[in-house]
């Protein structure tokens, strides 16, 4: 059997616990046609870059899947007729992630710059005088 990542974005205004349960129906498909789910991550409601269906918002999952092609093509179509669910996409892969992707995972921001307490940038440096700016022509 194959391995898949699988990620789906749920419509805004469901509640999590429909979320879960869409999860549930899916895994049920998954595990009747001999396959198995791994993970299961929920990222939560984020915002989309761009209007899907007057949505803005979203619930995104993320799923591992060990199944075969015929079950995730059976999994597609049915999440092609749900109307709570705005995209998905599943991707094979070679081998699953160990712990948790790198949406769970704390983001180090102790590496950039951070402003002072004015809201001024940080010093740059000398970085000359750059003239008058003014009537360049």
């Amino acid at each position: 059997m194959a391995l898949y990542e699988h990620v789906f974005l749920a419509r805004q205004d469901v509640t999590a616990q429909q979320v879960e349960g869409i999860v549930e129906q899916y895994k049920a498909l998954i595990e009747g046609a001999g396959g198995k789910v791994g993970r299961t991550e929920f990222w939560g409601l984020r915002s989309l870059t761009y209007r899907i269906r007057k949505n803005r918002k979203a619930h995104y999952t993320l799923m591992d899947i060990e199944a075969p092609a015929a079950t995730i093509h059976e999994m597609e179509r049915q999440m092609r007729i749900n109307e709570d669910i705005l995209r998905y996409m599943t991707i094979k892969v070679e081998a699953h992630e160990e712990g948790p992707s790198a949406m769970m995972q704390k983001r180090d921001r102790d590496d950039r710059p951070r402003r002072n307490d004015r809201g001024d940038r940080p010093d740059r440096g000398d970085r000359g005088d750059r003239g008058d700016r003014r009537n360049r022509d």
